[in-house]
């Protein structure tokens, strides 16, 4: 009889321990909290721009031309360039440009390249236009308006 209080007394036991093992406590009030401030922080954020004037409309720029800015190198698919509708060459670029330049502030130079042009022919003639005196070469692109 003894035997079979102590096997009950050993198994009751095992049971009670394993009803005890607590499950770790899910963090949500912290998540909530940080839910909480990124609200405040984007309510914040939104009310720091100034709303625009109501009374303005913007430009509609889909209906302008795509002529080129003047006084732009255009750089043609097998890499000629041409000024102002003409055939012409870096030299003769850079000198035109300073002629058109009465201060002492370097060359701005425009590039517009054909789509064609592959990358090194345009690393080429940006690299001739530094060496020749320009101080900044800007790449004039087309920007894509059936996406807006």
């Amino acid at each position: 009889m003894k035997k079979s209080l102590l096997a009950a007394s050993t198994t009751s036991g095992l049971s009670s321990t394993t009803n005890r093992v607590k499950k770790p406590k899910e963090p949500t009030i912290a998540l909530i909290n940080i839910v909480f401030l990124l609200l405040i922080f984007f309510l914040a954020a939104s009310t720091l721009a100034p709303p625009m004037d109501n009374e303005v409309e913007l430009i509609d720029t889909r209906l302008l031309d795509n002529d080129p800015p003047p006084n732009a190198l255009v750089i043609r698919a097998d890499g000629s360039l041409v000024l102002h509708g003409n055939s012409t060459t870096i030299d003769d670029f850079l000198q035109h440009q300073k002629t058109l330049t009465m201060d002492d502030s370097g060359l701005n130079i425009r590039l517009v390249p054909d789509r064609q042009v592959n990358a090194q022919t345009l690393v080429r003639i940006a690299n001739q236009l530094k060496l020749g005196g320009a101080e900044s070469i800007k790449l004039v692109t087309q920007r894509d308006t059936l996406h807006d």
